[in-house]
């Protein structure tokens, strides 16, 4: 069976400069993980051609379908605030652009696919588990409504990855609208190529947000999808865990799933990341971390906001400054939710704030507290029920002076607050059985992952981990 894939490649249309035409490096033995069939759907692909030997082949980078232009992208970044003027895909090649039936442009890009220029002495590789975490996680964040990254397919390679010690090697085959970052702009913004600028302002305008003016228009856009896709991570518990300048899509998707993770007991200052020593990007620090990605941002396109730099300046600085309310209203839309409420008070953030700080001051499950609420169990969260009980008192009080039944707020309450998340340790056994040779646990957290609001109350999928099954840190995925 032939994989056909409808190929349309417009960034490989832009100038030689924003890549480096590089193709994947074959492997020695390409075998199955995992095949998303309904996405494979959207974008116009027979699902089964991608499980036949030559849809294996394809995934693994040892042919190309016919269409495909591979090419590893050019960008820049700061990380951990630290300016690197050249970092580019390191071990990634985007094989091409498809135009999926909804009419949305979407990339196709092998992650794991062998050295390129921009390797920096690496690799090139991937081993399973940040594989099959980045599947599970992005294909979660998905069933979730979080604008992200997907996951098409990911294979074995036959080869052993050399980290600490020797692990089975993959490929990732990731889909995105685009893998266009705050980064890439920085990268032409520090060589002073301001007709490179143009070009992919313009390229990001056409694919992200048509209609936008100009470099301020596109700003803006970048500015709310940035604060609504952050106030949604805080309000499911997620921690990126490395929001570098790289790792921040212009276009407001999730991207770059490395030392990611979902709380459970909750404390704003939670840190996962093994390379986060400084807590740069804890919780309660995310959004500032927005910020300040936003703000590279538009000083990477000052050049393209017209001669006079003093009044680009004050107008890159005001749209940078809408980040704030714009986030506070999408934040507290989203925790009114949680709470059922579907009116605004003004006193709503306290109301907020108190079951927040209840929940860090006794370690409180974030994911089966906010789910407690809606069936009845949020109590048995708490070591003190009775500093529960009373915050719990006002909070029926709200409901009472907005006239909705509890049951009401209960069932809008599961509408917006999961059962079920990729939870530290549960990603880490389906990792482990995997590297053993295992996927059934794999499979059996994607299956319960993809119906996260849904699930059956006895699944094992929900329930947190015992303190001697904690994962406290997580690895970046190189």
């Amino acid at each position: 069976m032939m994989l056909h894939i409808p190929f349309d490649n417009s960034y490989a249309r832009l100038p030689d400069r924003f890549y480096a035409r590089q193709g994947p490096t074959p492997v020695a033995t390409p075998g199955p993980i995992a095949v998303n069939a309904p996405l494979a759907a959207e974008l116009g692909i027979d699902p089964q051609a991608l499980t036949a030997p030559e849809g294996l082949a394809v995934l693994a980078g040892n042919a190309l379908p016919e269409g495909a232009d591979p090419i590893a992208q050019a960008y820049a970044g700061h990380q951990f605030g630290g300016w690197s003027p050249q970092l580019g895909d390191g071990r990634a090649i985007l094989l091409g652009e498809v135009v999926d039936r909804e009419g949305r442009r979407r990339d196709i890009q092998l992650k794991g696919s062998g050295p390129t220029p921009f390797s920096r002495r690496g690799d090139g590789r991937a081993w399973v588990g940040p594989v099959i975490r980045e599947y599970l996680v992005s294909e979660a964040m998905h069933a979730l409504g979080v604008p992200t990254t997907r996951a098409l397919a990911a294979v074995t390679t036959g080869e052993r990855i050399q980290r600490e010690r020797a692990f089975p090697g993959a490929v990732l085959t990731r889909v995105a609208s685009s893998h266009i970052r705050v980064g890439t702009f920085q990268y032409f913004a520090a060589r002073e190529d301001t007709e490179a600028l143009r070009l992919l302002a313009d390229h990001a305008i056409a694919r992200h947000y048509p209609g936008a003016e100009g470099a301020m228009g596109l700003l803006d856009r970048a500015v709310a999808a940035q604060a609504a896709l952050i106030a949604q991570w805080m309000s499911l518990g997620f921690i990126h865990g490395v929001m570098n300048t790289d790792n921040s899509h212009v276009g407001g998707e999730t991207i770059d799933y490395g030392p990611c993770a979902f709380m459970d007991g909750y404390h704003p200052d939670t840190v996962f990341s093994s390379i986060d020593q400084q807590g740069r990007y804890a919780y309660s620090n995310q959004p500032n971390a927005g910020l300040w990605n936003l703000a590279q941002f538009a000083s990477a396109l000052l050049p393209l906001m017209g001669a006079d730099t003093n009044a680009a300046i004050e107008a890159a600085t005001e749209a940078v400054y809408r980040f704030e309310p714009l986030y506070q209203t999408e934040w507290l839309s989203r925790f009114r939710a949680k709470l059922g409420l579907a009116t605004a008070e003004e006193d709503d953030p306290q109301l907020i704030d108190g079951f927040l700080t209840l929940m860090a001051g006794q370690e409180a499950d974030f994911t089966r507290s906010f789910r407690g609420l809606a069936e009845g169990t949020a109590r048995a969260e708490f070591a003190d029920p009775a500093a529960y009980d009373a915050w719990e008192a006002s909070w029926h009080d709200r409901l009472a002076r907005e006239g909705r039944p509890l049951a009401e707020a209960q069932a809008a309450i599961a509408r917006v607050s999961p059962a079920i998340i990729p939870r530290n340790h549960r990603v880490e056994e389906a990792i482990q059985a995997a590297v053993g040779g295992d996927l059934g646990p794999f499979e059996a957290l994607h299956v319960a992952l993809a119906q996260p609001f849904d699930a059956d109350p006895a699944s094992p999928c929900r329930a947190a981990p015992a303190p001697d099954q904690r994962v406290l840190r997580t690895f970046c995925g190189t």
